[in-house]
């Protein structure tokens, strides 16, 4: 069974870095998309980024665009998120979730089986 780990979460001033890690196994993922959701207080739940392992197409929401980077590590099976100048408006549990497909990225949460339990980022005003 797939299994989805998060890590790398916390408290991080404005204007900071942060990276997420994400951690996948039970299944060779080549023909994977990982994707990174958040979920802010009081909001639904929105699309970050995702990548295709195999095909390394990415995807990223406006929001993210030119300050966030999705990464992959085929040989340790990981992805990471990296995020940069990092706003308030960034604050939000923030989820990782896998899809078996053979090329989709996007934020369609309909498309993603396997869901990781959420790493918390802090960024106070």
């Amino acid at each position: 069974e797939v299994q989805i780990v998060e890590s790398g979460g916390g408290l991080v001033q404005a204007g900071g870095s942060l990276t997420l890690s994400c951690a996948a196994s039970g299944s060779t993922f080549d023909d994977y998309t990982i994707g990174w959701f958040r979920q802010a207080p009081g909001k639904e739940r929105e699309g970050v980024s995702s990548i295709h392992i195999g095909r390394d197409d990415t995807w990223y929401a406006n929001s993210v665009k030119g300050r966030f980077t999705i990464s992959s590590d085929r040989a340790k099976n990981t992805v990471y998120l990296q995020m940069n100048s990092l706003t308030p408006e960034d604050t939000a549990v923030y989820y990782c979730a896998a899809a078996r497909s053979a090329s989709y990225v996007g934020p369609d949460e309909k498309e993603y089986s396997y869901w990781g339990q959420g790493a918390q980022v802090a960024v106070p005003s």
